[in-house]
């Protein structure tokens, strides 16, 4: 076995012990939390049954119309409707002042136009020719005749499901991601996404058509899968990982969003950070090289608008300017 790749016994320790943790933090927070959390949620819930209803009556009540290219429809929108913001950032280099926040400063400044052509062109396949097949094949895993679309979820079996799609998203897609670094696989598969080693974030799913559905797709989907989840619960956890993906391949740590220095860092030194939580990279101990650099320090939600590159500069400035000084 190659011994840079986890043994089984190693598998379902550490995931044993995610779940373990995950679960155990939201059973000890559950009764207080969710408690005053219902209040809100009840005092608004008759608002957004009735924004439901409204759609449904719309849109129609049929669940694989909504499962299979509602979910296509939505999800393709809010990937282009958001990462064609950070295309103009990239391609116009405009607004200027937001390069100061770049994670990797120089590069895309601009995007290459030939390279952008290509990537827009990958992504379309794999959200138009993978993406559709692979939510008919999970409408028909999780369809139920006997459960109302029209009847929203409570807001405490909302919560509960969006911690086992965290739990099951971390496991599935460190290990699936992982395994595409296997020096037989990376070159066929995995290779066509590093070819961005400082990422944008339109990049964020361009990659081989099988890496996408094992890695893009499966990841996030089968939480939803395993709950057999109402469509409202999995089209809100689609989107938060569709905006969480195109920031960690933004290039840009901009205020107040989450940091994206762990992925971008495996993006440029390919054997580091292959998960989107960071908690199995620690206990694999495949965060070694990120923990002890410069971008560690500025791995956390920035409160301030001063880039952190200027708070936290990176090793090599630092003796430049000592040097100069």
């Amino acid at each position: 076995m190659d011994k840079g790749q986890p043994s089984i016994w190693t598998w379902a320790r550490d995931s044993a012990l995610l779940v373990a943790t995950i679960v155990s933090i939201f059973a000890a927070f559950s009764n207080s939390l969710t408690w005053y959390l219902q209040q809100l949620w009840g005092a608004s819930g008759d608002f957004w049954q009735a924004r439901w209803d409204q759609f449904l009556d719309f849109f129609g009540d049929d669940e694989s119309v909504l499962f299979i290219y509602g979910t296509t429809l939505l999800t393709m929108g809010l990937y282009w409707g958001v990462g064609s913001i950070y295309i103009l950032m990239d391609y116009f280099n405009w607004p200027k002042w937001i390069r100061k926040y770049k994670v990797q400063p120089g590069t895309n400044e601009p995007v290459d136009t030939k390279r952008l052509v290509s990537a827009i062109g990958y992504v379309l396949f794999n959200q138009t020719i993978v993406g559709i097949p692979f939510a008919a094949f999970g409408y028909w895993m999780m369809y139920q005749p006997t459960r109302s679309i029209r009847v929203l979820p409570t807001f405490s079996s909302v919560l509960l499901e969006l911690a086992v799609f965290i739990v099951v998203e971390e496991i599935v897609f460190y290990y699936s991601h992982r395994l595409l670094h296997h020096r037989r696989l990376y070159k066929h598969i995995h290779k066509k996404h590093h070819e961005w080693t400082a990422p944008i974030a339109v990049t964020a799913i361009y990659c081989h058509p099988l890496e996408h559905l094992l890695s893009n797709i499966l990841p996030p989907a089968l939480g939803t899968i395993i709950m057999s989840s109402h469509i409202s619960t999995s089209w809100l956890w689609y989107s938060m990982a569709i905006l969480r993906t195109l920031n960690d391949h933004s290039g840009y740590h901009l205020p107040f969003f989450p940091s994206p220095e762990a992925h971008d860092f495996h993006h440029l030194k390919f054997t580091e950070c292959f998960g989107f939580l960071g908690i199995l990279d620690y206990l694999h101990g495949t965060d070694r090289m990120f923990r002890s650099s410069p971008a560690f320090k500025r791995h956390f939600v920035s409160v301030s608008t001063q880039p952190l590159r200027k708070q936290f500069p990176d090793e090599s400035k630092i003796k430049l300017n000592s040097h100069d000084d």
